[in-house]
């Protein structure tokens, strides 16, 4: 007494979907990822590691120079100008010009370079140009490149940011 029910062709068969779905997802996820990955550009990532070695002993030095010249700067932000006061010994401290270089943390094309002229003795002043809102490294250099000062901030800030040298090992 067995009846003997039709079997439904295999395309019809929700097992077979069920389990064809998961590979076919990772495979289409697969695609996606290499097609993104062979399109886009990653500016965080370099070549040369050698090269950026060398010059990461070179900004080592010019923290080294900092602190020897005993430099400190306080940066005050007031909407779109950036004011500088700069101290450090006897002299050290008067120079034509100062560039501050704004980096963002992770788009490489929003740097900012902005030059800063001396205003009176120790004190600077620069623009900064519309779109600066967000997180900030800072970096300050003098006209001869052989001084460095760092410091990170978010703008618009109303606050006075200090930026000095301590090198490690050093309290």
């Amino acid at each position: 007494m067995s009846e003997q029910t039709p079997v439904s062709p295999w395309f019809r068969q929700p097992w077979f979907w069920f389990l064809l779905i998961f590979p076919t997802a990772a495979i289409i996820w697969c695609i996606f990822m290499i097609t993104m990955a062979v399109t886009s550009q990653n500016s965080m990532v370099t070549d040369d590691y050698s090269k950026e070695g060398r010059g990461i002993n070179m900004e080592l030095a010019r923290d080294e120079k900092a602190v020897e010249l005993g430099l400190q700067a306080q940066l005050d932000f007031a909407e779109r100008t950036v004011q500088v006061n700069l101290e450090g010994n006897s002299g050290a401290s008067n120079y034509p010009y100062l560039v501050l270089n704004l980096f963002h943390p992770t788009l490489e094309d929003r740097d900012l370079t902005v030059q800063l002229m001396p205003v009176n003795e120790h004190a600077y002043s620069g623009n900064l140009p519309s779109g600066t809102e967000g997180r900030w490294y800072l970096d300050l250099r003098g006209p001869d490149n052989d001084w460095r000062l760092k410091g990170e901030t978010e703008l618009p800030s109303s606050t006075t940011l200090e930026l000095g040298v301590t090198l490690q090992g050093q309290g």
